[in-house]
């Protein structure tokens, strides 16, 4: 059974850094495009940042570019996000997400997710 674990949230200032971690286990890291999403409150989910099946792209949304970073390590299953520079527009609940579908570039429509990780940038 896919299951995915973020950890490494929590609350900093405007400016600071953090660093996710997600955790995959069930035996399909390898294959798979991996991502972050998030949601602040009152808002509609929105993407972050994504890495493709076997690391070698990556996207980001304009919001984050130059602040934020992603990459894979599959010999531990996990997945990051580096944040730095952080604003407290940044604040929100971040989700891993892995793409169900294999050797795809993106997470597409079809994915698992993670319970979430609470970023919290004060002013």
């Amino acid at each position: 059974q896919v299951q995915l674990v973020e950890s490494g949230g929590g609350l900093v200032q405007a400016g600071g850094s953090l660093r996710l971690s997600c955790t995959a286990s069930g035996g399909i890291f390898s294959t798979r495009a991996m991502g972050w999403y998030r949601q602040a409150p009152g808002k509609e989910r929105e993407f972050v940042a994504a890495i493709n099946w076997n690391g070698v792209k990556t996207y980001n949304t304009d919001s984050v570019k130059g602040r934020f970073t992603i990459s894979r390590d599959n010999a531990k299953n996990t997945l990051y996000l580096q944040m730095n520079s952080l604003k407290p527009e940044d604040t929100a609940v971040y989700y891993c997400v892995v793409d169900r579908t294999p050797y795809t570039n993106r997470p597409n429509d079809n994915n698992y997710w993670g319970h979430g990780a609470q970023v919290t940038v004060s002013s």
